[in-house]
This record gives C-alpha cells, sequence and structure tokens, in this order.
C-alpha cells in the first residue's frame, strides 16, 4: 500500500488545491528522471510524489481518500461489508436472491444488483469492486490520473513535443499546443489506469516555467535591455533577444532607463495562436570599470548643468 500521500507531498490536510499544486511541482521538479539520470532512488520518489498528487490533484479522488472511501493507492476501502446477517450483509428477510450460482448478480424488487454495487463504490462498478464484492463482473473503466508538466516559455508559444513519466513508470511524449496557457490541462484519452472496460485518461496540467530573461505583465512580454551611456545620449543601435531570436533595436537620442520598445507581434500566444507584444524596458548602463573620462566629464557637467532625476518605474 502506498504511503499517505498528505505525508509525501509534505503538507497538512488542511493543505489548499493552491499549496498542494505547488508541493507536487517542487518534489517533481527535484525527482524528475530527465534531472536524475540512472539515479533509482529519485525514480522511486519521483513515482510516490506523482501517485501522491493523482490522489490530492483531484478534488473527488481527495474528497474520497479524506472520507476513507479509497486508500492511498486509489482503491476502494471495504466500508459497509459484514455488518449484517444475510450474504454481503444483507439483513434477513431483505428478498436478496442469490439464486443461479454463487456470483451471480440478479435484480431486488425491479434494482440491478450492479447498480448499487455500482453506487457503493462511488459510481465505478469495475473490476476492484467486482472483485471485493465477490467477481460479480459487471465492467469498470480504469481510474484517471492526474500529472503536471513544466514547460519553457518558448514551448508555450510554438508548441511542441515534451515527455512526461507517470508514476508507474510510464513515459509518453505530450503534444504542447501553440499558444499553451498556464494551468491550461491537455486531456490524453486511454493513457490512465488500465481497467476491465478499458483504461481511464491522463490530465495533464501545464506549468509555464520562469524564464531568465522575459516577464509576463497581464497579456504583454517585458525584457530589460542594458545600453550604453553614449547610446542613451546620441541615439544607437542594441541586439536583444526575443523568443522567437536576436532582433535590432534602434535607441532614440535621449533614451533614459525605464523607456519602452514595442516589439510588435514577438509576445505571448493566445489559445489562437496570435501572438501579443514584447516590450523592451531600456536600462541604461554605466562601464563595469571606472573611467577617467567619464568622471571627468560629470564633474563638468554636474558644475554646469546640475539637475534632479525624475522617479521612475
Amino acid at each position: 500500500m502506498a504511503s499517505d500521500p498528505y505525508q509525501v507531498l509534505g503538507v497538512p490536510r488542511t493543505a489548499s488545491a493552491d499549496e498542494i499544486r505547488k508541493a507536487f511541482r517542487k518534489l517533481a521538479k527535484a525527482n524528475h528522471p530527465d534531472t536524475n539520470p540512472n539515479n533509482k532512488a529519485a525514480e522511486e520518489r519521483f513515482k510516490q510524489v506523482s501517485g501522491a498528487f493523482d490522489i490530492l490533484g483531484d478534488a473527488a479522488k481527495k474528497k474520497k481518500f479524506d472520507a476513507g472511501e479509497i486508500d492511498a493507492d486509489g482503491r476502494e476501502t471495504m466500508r459497509g461489508f459484514g455488518g449484517g446477517q444475510g450474504p454481503w450483509g444483507a439483513p434477513p428477510g431483505s428478498g436478496f436472491r442469490g439464486g443461479g450460482g454463487p456470483h451471480r448478480a440478479e435484480s431486488f424488487e425491479g434494482v440491478d444488483l450492479g447498480d448499487i454495487l455500482g453506487e457503493m463504490f462511488g459510481g465505478r462498478g469495475g473490476s476492484r469492486a467486482g472483485n471485493a464484492a465477490g467477481g460479480f463482473g459487471f465492467s469498470q473503466r480504469g481510474s484517471d490520473v492526474r500529472a503536471a508538466l513544466e514547460i519553457d516559455l518558448e514551448e508555450a508559444i510554438r508548441g511542441g513535443k515534451k515527455r512526461i513519466a507517470f508514476s508507474d513508470g510510464r513515459t509518453i511524449d505530450v503534444t504542447i499546443p501553440k499558444g499553451a496557457q498556464e494551468g491550461q490541462t491537455l486531456r490524453l484519452k486511454g493513457q490512465g489506469s488500465p481497467g476491465r472496460s478499458g483504461p481511464g485518461d491522463a490530465f495533464i496540467e501545464l506549468v509555464i516555467a520562469p524564464h531568465p530573461i522575459f516577464r509576463r505583465e497581464g497579456d504583454v512580454l517585458v525584457m530589460d535591455v542594458p545600453v550604453t551611456v553614449y547610446d542613451a545620449v546620441l541615439g544607437g543601435k542594441a541586439e536583444a533577444p526575443t523568443p522567437d531570436g536576436p532582433v535590432t533595436l534602434t535607441i532614440p537620442k535621449g533614451a533614459n532607463t525605464g523607456t519602452r520598445l514595442r516589439l510588435k507581434g514577438r509576445g505571448l500566444a493566445d489559445p489562437l495562436g496570435r501572438r501579443g507584444d514584447l516590450f523592451a524596458r531600456l536600462v541604461v548602463a554605466l562601464p563595469d570599470k571606472p573611467d577617467a573620462e567619464l568622471e571627468k566629464l560629470a564633474e563638468t557637467w554636474k558644475r554646469a548643468r546640475p539637475y534632479a532625476p525624475k522617479r521612475r518605474p
């Protein structure tokens, strides 16, 4: 039996959905097979973390686990059996009919026993419930699984493929759509847990990793671009990165720190693939080492043309 999912993720039972998601992301990233090649301990830890999130990351499963209706492996518990006098806890004289063999499910007062057992097991009568109740043989679809997948900003914009590992050891390639959004959930049909009537589905939540250069401000991207003092005063050119490759910016004469230049159609993509804008925020940068001529110019300028700079964002 798997460990308590709350203990695996290191969160209290009062943790919110957001706290559970953050804990999973942190642990999954630290133990992911891609970042821990040939590390069996990390691989096993990743499987445990993924299995715990499969329970706690699904509101319905979490509710059932908290109520004791399923265990840490997602299996239905045996609550409600063995307390009666008749077969499977049915009270005497209830009219339960077991004719036709010990494992035959017949109706009682017009109600199919398979339906009753299906309801007792959370609406999923499947193989686990069937085996627990004596193998009635009604069908069960495999359970759904959930996982989070971290992608780069460029992958979110352009789309692509990314490999993900599940807690059961399977790895599959996930197709990232163009214009993928933070928190978007992809449904992979038939990639969940196996069942007698077919496998369940896998639901993959996309997480866009923080970028070292670009940052999101609402619906636009913003980046800082350092420029020299002389280009800021005289105007000039500066190379700047974009998600589509480097471009050359024209620095206007008299530019200052905080001046923004708009790069149309170089920013984020919406679900339809339409690109927003990227803004280059200029940052005037002094030389790394002291420059005697620049210091002399600054002294002369300070005496001749003193000024008070304005506060800038």
